[in-house]
């Protein structure tokens, strides 16, 4: 398949409803990118070593319970072309974020031209993750800090169907609120569907203004079966 099915795709959404949702709770759900037999796939990748540079034991390290593994460039397709069809629909809502924030936004038109800035302050290592999950794992909230050079937005695609690939398994945002309480959010993921989701923090407005709140992401824990996703992130890693 071309870039352009890729774009159409993603341009299927309502992109002005997405971005409400964004703005108001961090995270939206996306039109569905992938079919099923191209999420099977990917899904089909995860056993092959050589296309991987490293893998993460979730419970080793105190994240939960599971297993996640970056691709190695070249990314298989179609991650590359995703990423290049979804970064045009983000840049928008990160510049904005950041306007609000007074910062001043680094991002440039292309993603290319960002990846080459990342590289360029010793950001280098890919960050397209395949992440799985058996009966019992599950992912701790949590921020993504992979360098100093930041994309405020990733994607997660759900590879596997809610209900008979695997029961649980909810992806989880908690947003902590100026001088209030903790917000959660849970939303089962449709096969095939992105969901665009803040990598840190989003911008919310207070009496003095527009303040940073810190958003932590993770999956509830599966109750039963397979649950396979795909990560898009928008910057590299140091």
């Amino acid at each position: 398949m071309t870039a352009t099915t890729w774009q159409k795709r993603v341009d299927s959404g309502d992109w002005d409803a997405i971005r409400a949702e964004v703005d108001d709770f961090g995270g939206a759900l996306l039109p569905r990118l992938l079919k099923k037999s191209e999420a099977s796939s990917i899904r089909a990748l995860y056993p092959d070593d050589h296309l991987f540079r490293s893998t993460i034991d979730m419970a080793r390290y105190r994240f939960g319970a599971g297993q996640y593994r970056y691709f190695e460039r070249p990314y298989p397709q179609p991650i590359e072309a995703l990423k290049h069809a979804l970064y045009p629909r983000l840049l928008p809502i990160a510049r904005d974020w950041w306007t609000k924030l007074g910062r001043t936004a680094p991002w440039p038109d292309t993603l290319d031209d960002w990846l080459d800035m990342c590289h360029a302050a010793g950001q280098t290592k890919s960050t397209a993750i395949l992440l799985k999950y058996g009966a019992g794992d599950w992912n701790a909230l949590h921020r993504d800090l992979y360098g100093d050079l930041v994309f405020p937005l990733q994607v997660v695609i759900n590879l596997s169907e809610p209900d008979t690939d695997y029961t649980g398994g909810e992806f989880l945002l908690v947003e902590q609120r100026p001088r209030a309480q903790s917000r959660g959010t849970a939303v089962q993921l449709p096969h095939g569907h992105g969901f665009v989701f803040t990598t840190r923090e989003r911008p919310v407005r207070s009496s003095r203004g527009w303040s940073a709140a810190p958003v932590r992401h993770g999956v509830s824990a599966v109750r039963s079966g397979e649950r396979f996703t795909l990560g898009l992130v928008f910057h590299d890693a140091a």
